[in-house]
Parts: structure tokens; C-alpha cells; sequence
């Protein structure tokens, strides 16, 4: 388990990022109104979806190529976006509130204010892609957990593109060729020494 851990755990990240993502602009709620039926999308009625999803995307990228302490970090940030998104996503199963619907309400019609919104909206309806997005932001959770338990077992990835070994000290009677000027701009020496 202990070679499988990290890309498991980042896998989990990065699909649970990209199906909240896609959750986020699908169809949540279906509001009705006189005029006929208004789909409100996840992003219009959760606003912070698309962004905390991004988050989880970009911080499975990361996440192969950070060190120790900064794998800890990320595995907690992982573990407070999944609580935020099953926090906003939660009051979306079941009945839909009115306020998350109010935005689209107020694009369409033009009325603003609760009292307005709810004038004219009949009924609200859920979709099935709050509890897929939740689902998601489980995965993200148990995902970001994995990362605080198994952190100290992943090598660093950076490791093989470092240099290790030390400078050649050379005599002043050592001619210089291009390639040895070369080398030395790599180190960071100066080649007109």
C-alpha cells in the first residue's frame, strides 16, 4: 500500500475536484415560476462551488511536487474544502431554499427581494447533482485524510532532477572549454573568473 498511496490519494483529488467542477454547472434546481419552468445551475445557487472545486483541482497538482510539511498543509486544506462544499451543498438536497434560486428569479424577471422572488416563484425542485457534488466532497475529504495519514511514507518528487553532486574545483593552470562554461553558468559560477 505504501507505493500505491500517493497516486491513489491524488487520483481521488483530481476526480473528485473535476466531478464537482462539472457538478457545479449542471442543472441543481428547477425553480417554477407562471411563465414556465427556470433551471438554476450549481453555480448560481451556491456561488463559492466553482472556485472551491478549482481549489481541489489545483491542489492535487501541487501536490506532487511539495515537500513533507507542505503535504500536511494541503491534505487539511483539502479536508476544510471538502467540509465547505457539503456545508453549502447540504441545504440543496431535498427542498432547494428560495435564496438559492433568487439570483436566476431576479436575472429573469427583474424583481429582486425576497418577498418579490417569492411572490412569483410557485415551487422549487432539486436534481440529483447536489448529492453527486457531496459525494464528491466526501471523496475530496477521505482523500485529503489519506494525504495527513500517509504523507511521511511519500518520497519528494523533485528529488531525481537535483543535483548532488558537489562542484569540481579546478587548478589555475586548467584550460576552460565551452562546455566547462557552460557548466559553470548551470552551477551559477562565473565563467569570466
Amino acid at each position: 500500500m505504501r507505493t500505491r498511496a500517493r497516486p491513489l490519494t491524488v487520483v481521488a483529488i483530481l476526480a473528485a475536484g473535476a466531478i464537482g467542477l462539472i457538478g457545479s454547472t449542471q442543472t441543481w434546481a428547477v425553480a417554477t415560476l407562471a411563465d414556465g419552468d427556470l433551471p438554476v445551475s450549481g453555480a448560481i445557487a451556491v456561488p463559492v462551488l466553482q472556485p472551491l472545486m478549482l481549489t481541489a483541482l489545483a491542489l492535487g497538482l501541487v501536490l506532487t511536487l511539495v515537500g513533507r510539511v507542505l503535504r500536511y498543509v494541503l491534505g487539511a486544506l483539502a479536508v476544510v474544502v471538502a467540509g465547505a462544499v457539503i456545508a453549502l451543498s447540504a441545504p440543496m438536497l431535498g427542498a432547494p431554499p428560495l435564496s438559492a434560486v433568487a439570483p436566476a428569479v431576479t436575472e429573469r424577471t427583474g424583481l429582486a427581494g425576497t418577498e418579490a422572488v417569492a411572490g412569483v416563484v410557485h415551487d422549487v425542485a432539486a436534481t440529483p447533482w447536489p448529492l453527486v457534488t457531496i459525494v464528491a466532497a466526501v471523496v475530496l475529504g477521505l482523500a485529503g485524510l489519506a494525504v495527513l495519514a500517509t504523507a511521511h511514507q511519500w518520497t519528494r518528487g523533485g528529488r531525481r532532477y537535483a543535483a548532488t553532486a558537489e562542484p569540481v574545483a579546478r587548478t589555475e593552470d586548467t584550460t576552460l572549454d565551452a562546455v566547462d562554461s557552460w557548466d559553470d553558468l548551470s552551477r551559477g559560477d562565473d565563467p569570466t573568473r
